[in-house]
Parts: C-alpha cells; structure tokens; sequence
C-alpha cells in the first residue's frame, strides 16, 4: 500500500524527522488558504500522487505570491501527469501540498528497504540526491553508502553517524543528521513499511537537515496491525480492477498484454508470463488465486481478467497441490458459463484430482483447449490469438 508525500512527512514527524511546514489541498481555494496559514514569500506546490518524477513532469513549481498560488494550483490541479513512474497513461492529480519554501544548500538521499539476502533493513544515502537518483545509482553505485541494520540493536549512532559524514553533513549537524537517520528507521519498523525514502534531504543554508520528501509504502500483510494507516489509502489512485480482485483476496495487478492468465502460486504465474513471452505473447495480468480459491472466487477473477477489454484470451494454468484440480475445474466451467466466455480458453493442470478435474473440463461441453505443459499451453493461447487478428 502507497501513501501521498503529505501523508508521509506526518508520519515521519511524529517520529523526530524534520520537514518543511505544510497543508493539503484539494481545491484552488484551499491552496491559497494554505499559502496564507503559512505566511512567508514563497511557497511550493506540489501534485499529490503516487509516483515519483512530479518535478520533471511539470508537477512542482514555486510560487511568490498568493496569485502565482492560485495560478500553479489552478495549473497542476487536474492535470494528468506523466512522468517515468505512471507509464504514458500518467496519473490525475486530485491532492496538493503546499509547502513553505526551503534554502537548499545541499540535495542528498537516503532510503529503507528490507534486504531479503540479509534478512535486514538496509539503510541507503548518498550525497547525491534529487531526482536523478536513479541514474546515480546506476552509472555510479559507489555513492551509495549502505548500513545493514541488526534487529535487535536497531540502528546505532555509530553507523548513524558513518553514514552521515559519508554523504557530506558537515560535523556541525551530525547530531541532526543521526536523529533523521534513526527517526526513519524507528518509523519504518514501528509501521511495518516496506519502503522509506527521503529524496531529496536536504542541508538548509543554516546547515539544519530536513526531509524535503516523502515516500513511504506498506507490507499488506501487516495492515491488519495498522488501521490509522489503512485509514490514508486513497482508492482513486489505484487500479479499479486491483482494488475489486482485493475484494476476494485475489492478488491481481494489470498489464499492457491481451492474455489475461489465471495461475495458483505467485512463482508458477512468474514464470507463466515468462513463458507466454517466450512464444511471443503479451501478458495482460498477473493474478494469483492462491492455495484456497472456491468456485466464487474463480468467477469473480474471471470477472476481472475479461473486465480489461484489451484481453483476448486466457490461460488457467493449475498445479493442484493444496488447490484440488476438481475444484478449479469445477470454478472455471461455472466462471465461463455464468460471464458467457466467447473469449479461447486454455487450460493446463497438474497435481492433485488432475484426471477428475481434465474429466470435469471434457463434460462441460464447453470449447475449452486443454494442455499436457506449461510450454504447450503458452504455445496454444498465443496461437488462438494469432488465429484473432
């Protein structure tokens, strides 16, 4: 689960971390109203969505006045903005922040994540943040320092304090820079994130250390503990398809491609989508139905792989281990009768009730192609496609 940037510097300041003053806007109106609880002489406006890149897509620009507030605020509100995060489509823009503006001395980088080699969370910075971070990290990695967090220690002031002088905060805000470094972490763990990265932190004229930044994203399956962060979900920025397949514990995320793919396992679907590539396929989702899927829960994923109408065929690949073949059979006919499937169906399972599910698929009377492997299967539906065009 995402959250805005205004969302995560409220958290981050509850957690000691230092940001610029500011107010959420979901109007004209209240942006300038915000400009005016402020006071000052400029202030900064920014797109509130779930991407990175808002600056080099048009999605922040100062003001220095209350008229250029209005004005920028008039310009970004309901605005689709692209950048390299939101594809081409690019993302409405519904939510500002207006923000007091800041004296950047210095633009710098630092970031959480859970290192699954190590099993730890990794704390990442670098003296060169901003938005060409990526770039940074790909051309020259050796600017980014790196911390692996011991759980039971936390992070030290030690290692704090190694990364902070290794990126540039001079001696005289050491101590500010230790306190941002362990705020992020003990917000991090406390919330159960899987992301936390601060791009860019700055060092103000008056050397003080400030999350110019916010982007913070969740372990779902940690939400359970945090309803008051379940709380800042904001559903208009998600897909609508991934938001109803939620609905049915279904872990469905859209592609570009027209074959929609319904696999049990999230590795064997990886490795689906791998393959219908390989015969020169386009995924068009990705959807793992899980070790407990019902007959209900097939129709309504069938209900959302045909809601995409750039779909124009499906796979059912099934290993039947805790999932009984029988059973996916017995959804998957009961699926494409109930939505009327006009669509070529392809279907391969293995495992557990295999031959009683295969007889199940024989007897529906339905147009189903049935496949021995994985490879056949890919090579079938891509050729039903083919056969489309």
């Amino acid at each position: 689960m995402k959250i805005h940037e205004y969302q995560g510097k409220q958290l981050l300041r509850e957690y000691g971390v230092p940001t610029p003053r500011g107010f959420p806007a979901m109007s004209v109106d209240e942006a300038v109203e915000a400009a005016k609880k402020l006071g000052g002489s400029v202030w900064v406006v920014k797109a509130q969505i779930h991407a990175g890149g808002r600056g080099k897509g048009g999605g922040v620009k100062v003001a220095k006045s209350n008229d250029e507030v209005r004005a920028r605020a008039k310009d970004i509100l309901g605005m689709q903005l692209i950048t390299h995060q939101t594809g081409p489509e690019g993302q409405k823009v519904r939510r500002l922040l207006i923000e007091e503006g800041a004296d950047i001395k210095k633009e710098l980088y630092a970031g959480m994540v859970v290192d699954r080699g190590t099993q730890k969370v990794v704390l990442m910075a670098s003296s060169e943040g901003g938005m060409d971070i990526e770039e940074v990290a790909a051309k020259t990695p050796e600017k980014i320092r790196r911390v692996y967090i011991d759980p039971v220690q936390g992070l030290t002031d030690a290692d704090a304090d190694e990364i902070a002088l290794g990126i540039g905060i001079p001696q005289g805000a050491l101590a500010q820079g230790r306190a941002v470094f362990k705020g992020l972490y003990k917000c991090f763990d406390a919330t159960d994130a899987s992301l936390a990265e601060i791009n860019p932190l700055i060092l103000t004229g008056d050397n003080r250390v400030v999350a110019l930044d916010a982007k913070l994203n969740f372990d779902d399956n940690a939400l359970f503990r945090h309803p008051e962060i379940q709380a800042l979900r904001d559903l208009d920025e998600e897909d609508p398809l991934e938001i109803e397949a939620s609905k049915y514990d279904l872990n469905y995320i859209s592609l570009d491609g027209e074959i929609a793919c319904m696999v049990n396992g999230a590795g064997l679907a990886m490795a689906t989508m791998d393959t219908i590539k390989l015969y020169g396929g386009q995924p068009a989702n990705f959807l793992d139905v899980g070790g407990g899927a019902t007959a209900d829960k097939v129709t309504a994923a069938f209900k959302i792989m045909l809601s995409n109408r750039k779909v124009k065929a499906i796979l059912v690949n099934i290993f039947g281990g805790i999932m009984k073949c029988d059973t996916i059979a017995n959804g998957v006919v009961s699926a494409a009768r109930e939505v009327k499937l006009s669509l070529p169906l392809v279907v391969r399972m293995k495992g557990t009730n295999e031959e009683l599910g295969k007889k199940i698929l024989r007897d529906s009377g339905l147009p189903i192609i049935s496949a021995g492997n994985m490879g056949e299967a890919a090579e079938k539906v891509v050729a039903a496609v083919k056969g489309m065009r």
